[in-house]
């Protein structure tokens, strides 16, 4: 009997979780989507490199996404016996919510590892494999993509304009470069020949040019102009753009531990580093928090139907982010220790949890739930009344 009734509660728990885990990575991937669909359409990058790029971007966003979906999942599927007053007997039956926990812990511990391979392995692995192919797409956009008789932002910082240019020599003639790096010296060069060269080892581009000026507005309000018959324009791209300097998520958990052991970085990358370490363990087993979590909120939902089941698990997850980044800030500012400001709200969730598993199993009504499902029952009438 237990062996059949583990097997029914969890089919009522995988398919919304599948679900949700779907929903809620498509909305987080919403936010790429629009830049990464501009390299597509404006910039004529082949969808294959768009496609992966997508898939490196997957670990940051399924290490958030599985245990808001194993909270959704739980509290629809518990909200669902509970409507259908399937708990109500198998308690009269003799079975606890403590004999229903295997199934659910089951579950947990399965996202829980699989959430931990994605931190520990996965995170850093995409990411650096993100910015790699974000390069050698911009590198290929330099070296063959330099559209004539249009203003080209292929170099981040750097608006290119030619008469003319070579795909075979990479030569470029009537040249027109505006180079906006520097927001306090702004530089317009004119060119009448360059050549246009990228390194893929050293990240960097040069623009050869030859014949032309370099006129510059000085903050004092002086014009500048300076002739040349010779001139590179050098410029690094891991410098150029953020995206490309290796930070925390780009490290593997060794790495990590040992660049905090050996030290030289600057110091915000030093908190960042040591923040990331306790965050990539803790992240993971947000999983069983979330499962204690929704074990009662769904028991105690049944009557207020799917809507309000999701409309409650956002709340929760709305909540658990808010306290996750307020802690986090403390730690950003050293005014707790980072193991404490990334754990702290585990802790804190995990005692809510306890307790609210505490009130369904003495049948006691938890506080503030109905204020919280009026809310959002009240949500779409605003809609409405604004509407007419």
């Amino acid at each position: 009997m237990p062996l059949i009734l583990y097997r029914y509660i969890a089919k009522e728990i995988i398919w919304p979780f599948i679900l949700g885990l779907v929903t809620f990575t498509s909305v987080l991937l919403m936010g790429r989507m629009l830049k990464i669909a501009d390299l597509v359409v404006s910039k004529g990058v082949p969808v294959k490199e768009v496609l992966l790029l997508i898939i490196y971007l997957l670990p940051y966003f399924l290490m958030v996404t599985i245990p808001m979906s194993l909270l959704l999942a739980i509290l629809l599927a518990f909200s669902r016996l509970s409507a259908d007053s399937e708990i109500t007997v198998m308690k009269a039956g003799g079975i606890s919510l403590f004999k229903l926990l295997p199934p659910v812990m089951l579950i947990a511990i399965i996202t829980y590892i699989f959430t931990t391979i994605i931190s520990v392995y996965a995170l850093p692995m995409g990411d650096v494999a993100f910015k790699n192919l974000l390069h050698n797409v911009i590198q290929n956009r330099l070296t063959m993509e330099v559209k004539e008789q249009v203003f080209n932002d292929i170099i981040p910082g750097v608006i290119i304009y030619v008469d003319h240019y070579n795909n075979k020599t990479r030569e470029l003639s009537g040249i027109l470069i505006q180079d906006e790096r520097n927001p306090n010296s702004i530089s317009t060069i004119f060119a009448d020949k360059g050549q246009l060269t990228a390194s893929n080892e050293t990240k960097e581009v040069n623009l050869s040019l030859s014949n032309g000026s370099i006129h510059q507005l000085k903050p004092n309000g002086a014009y500048q102009i300076l002739g040349f018959q010779q001139y590179d324009l050098n410029v690094d791209l891991k410098k150029a753009m953020k995206s490309f300097e290796k930070n925390e998520l780009d490290m593997s958990m060794s790495e990590l531990r040992s660049n905090l052991k050996t030290g030289g970085f600057s110091k915000k990358l030093t908190i960042d580093m040591g923040l990331e370490v306790y965050r990539r363990i803790a992240i993971p087993f947000v999983c069983f928090i979330f499962a204690i979590i929704a074990m009662p909120l769904g028991i105690h939902n049944q009557r207020s139907g799917k809507a309000a089941g999701f409309s409650l698990s956002i709340f929760v997850i709305l909540v658990y982010y808010i306290v996750q980044t307020l802690f986090y800030s403390f730690g950003e500012r050293e005014i707790i220790h980072p193991a404490l400001a990334i754990w702290a709200p585990n802790i804190i969730f995990m005692i809510v949890g306890c307790y609210l598993f505490y009130l369904a199993t003495a049948e006691k009504k938890i506080p503030m739930l109905g204020t919280i499902l009026g809310m959002f029952k009240k949500i779409p009438t605003v809609f409405k009344k604004q509407k007419s």
